[in-house]
């Protein structure tokens, strides 16, 4: 069959059409739906590829879905003989691919160089018949050129994104003194500017930050971390729980946008041996408000910094995206809408317990009740509480939060973490005269918390009277719904999972090769497992001031409380994550 796609030149509408109904990926009736020549965007001319995917039109040789520019590469790739690629920003060197040739030939010719090695020179393009700028950039590289065809509207966004970041970092460096004019901006409102061409006027820092910041938005970045090294500075995006590195910067430059962003969290700049805590306020480019928590600590190399990005959109969730279903729901949410007492909610750092806890009181924190919260630091500013922080430098700590609460007549008090023995009585007071009272532990496990309310000298007979239950969780990363697919069951994988329990082994259970969604790692997004503990009947009864571990929890386990490992196994079950997550972050039972 003669091709339907002219071979020279840009690719044309007539063609393309022609050609997917010959190959039966669309019918008639939905080419008719096209017009012959791509609309105009402004004054840019769409690209027809863009175009085509743009319409939605149904892929006859993928039943029940649309064509996707993904698709429609795929299909092109046959034709051309060059290998479709999605750009991943994450995967690609970007001072590197900067090096190969100006931005405004690469803007030109909409190309875009996506890899480079001593070999070859990989180039991205969305038009697989032209080639006039081959030869001269061949002359110039000295080095085979590969071509690989990509979504043109990507091609255009990362080469504006890429080479203006790119121009910032060789500004910084060759100008130290930029730094000094980032340090006259005191806004707690920092927008982040739209990127623009390689003309704009802003500041080479300022340019950087807000790149930075954008760049963590797109990729669904929960953490920032900029690391100081002897020579070169690491950023790392920290994306489902794994850290990916973006970028390095030279050491002036990564000490100038860590000084920018502690004058944007309103920190001391001057102050670099010891570690500080700020706060920033930022807009996404959807223009919606997110909160950045800002950490300092002082290292061999200068000031490392994280950002910990709370994007109301993921931190006030239901119970549902939670990952928090059935009788863990229930038994959860019969606890936090008790009239009073101690509600306690333990795991490790990073284990998402902020998350449950302001979505928790996002739903209880009625019109009708006086939600207060003690913090250190805020984590996110939240309309609907009554929020204060601690302030060691005025001896306002969790104890002096709580007895200055009490005089507010609150309803439900959520104190950041009980450390000490003062905080706890003051949280153990707080209950016992009609308060509701949610906070948190460092501990491994549910029934560790009693233990460790005993060792910091609470006195049984107390923690008898006011601690309703106990919640302990952790999150495990779920499978990429555009990947997974049914595997065998390793049954002895299956039994360390389910131990001591014999539980019936699923049907079938899943697994993730890796796709372009997920960046080849089979994950996308994170749910928690939870492992739940209410005090009372035989629980409240057994609690004593010497009571072993071991005995509480395999009571605990024999009135039905189950276990992380257990909570995990029934989303392995459910085919939403694998054994192998769950036995990564769940520890196991101890019932010696």
């Amino acid at each position: 069959m003669q091709s339907q796609i002219v071979k020279t030149g840009p690719l044309e509408t007539t063609g393309l059409v022609r050609q997917l109904i010959a190959d039966g990926v669309i019918d008639a009736g939905s080419a008719k739906r096209l017009r012959m020549s791509p609309p105009r965007n402004g004054d840019k001319i769409q690209h027809v590829l863009n175009y085509i995917a743009g319409e939605q039109l149904p892929d006859l040789s993928r039943q029940g879905r649309v064509l996707s520019i993904d698709n429609l590469l795929d299909w092109l790739a046959g034709h051309c003989g060059q290998a479709a690629m999605r750009i991943d920003p994450l995967k690609i060197d970007v001072p590197a691919v900067t090096e190969v040739m100006s931005f405004a030939f690469a803007q030109r010719h909409r190309i875009l160089a996506v890899a480079v090695n001593a070999n070859e020179v990989v180039i991205a393009g969305g038009e697989p018949f032209v080639n006039a700028w081959e030869a001269d950039l061949q002359q110039v590289l000295r080095k085979p050129i590969r071509r690989v065809i990509a979504d043109p509207e990507s091609i255009d966004r990362f080469t504006v994104e890429f080479y203006s970041l790119a121009k910032s970092v060789r500004g910084a460096s060759g100008d130290n003194n930029r730094r000094g004019s980032a340090s006259n901006n005191l806004e707690q409102l920092l927008e982040i500017s739209n990127l623009k061409d390689l003309d704009a006027n802003d500041g080479h820092v300022v340019n950087i930050v807000d790149w930075l910041l954008q760049y963590a938005y797109d990729q669904r970045a929960s953490d920032i971390h900029i690391e100081p090294r002897r020579e070169q500075g690491n950023v790392r995006f920290r994306i489902d729980g794994v850290l990916y590195n973006v970028y390095e910067l030279p050491a002036t430059v990564l000490t100038a946008v860590v000084s920018r962003l502690k004058i944007l969290g309103r920190m001391d700049v001057a102050e670099k041996r010891r570690p500080q805590d700020g706060r920033l306020k930022t807009k996404n480019p959807g223009g919606d408000e997110i909160e950045l928590r800002l950490s300092t600590l002082p290292t061999a190399f200068g000031e490392k910094m994280v950002m910990r990005i709370f994007d109301p959109e993921v931190l006030l969730r239901s119970f549902d995206e939670l990952g928090l279903r059935g009788e863990d729901r229930q038994r959860w949410d019969g606890m936090i809408r008790a009239a009073h007492g101690i509600v306690l909610v333990t795991g490790p750092t990073g284990s998402g317990k902020t998350t449950t806890l302001y979505s928790s009181l996002k739903q209880i924190a009625t019109s009708e009740v006086n939600v207060c919260t003690i913090e250190d630091p805020i984590e996110m500013v939240e309309d609907a509480f009554n929020q204060m922080q601690v302030q060691h430098n005025i001896n306002l700590d969790f104890a002096g939060g709580v007895r200055a609460l009490l005089r507010q007549d609150p309803d439900i008090i959520m104190i950041g973490e009980i450390r000490d023995l003062e905080t706890a009585e003051m949280a153990i007071q707080a209950a016992l005269t009609g308060h509701l009272v949610i906070s948190t532990l460092h501990t491994n496990d549910a029934p560790s918390a009693v233990t460790r309310l005993l060792e910091l000298g609470v006195p049984a007979y107390l923690i008898r009277a006011t601690v309703l239950g106990v919640m302990a969780q952790r999150l495990v990363r779920t499978l990429c719904p555009h990947c997974k697919v049914a595997s065998e069951l390793n049954e002895t994988d299956w039994t360390t999972l389910t131990a001591p329990w014999k539980v019936a082994p699923p049907k079938q259970v899943f697994h993730a090769p890796g796709c372009l969604e997920c960046r080849n790692t089979g994950f996308y997004g994170r749910q928690g497992i939870y492992e739940i503990l209410p005090v009372e009947g035989s629980i409240q009864a057994a609690i004593g001031d010497d009571i072993e571990l071991d005995n509480l929890r395999r009571l605990a386990m024999k009135n039905g409380m189950r276990t992380l490992r257990l909570s995990g196994a029934q989303k392995v079950a459910r085919g939403e994550t694998t054994i192998a997550e769950v036995l990564r972050v769940a520890p196991p039972v101890q019932t010696q």
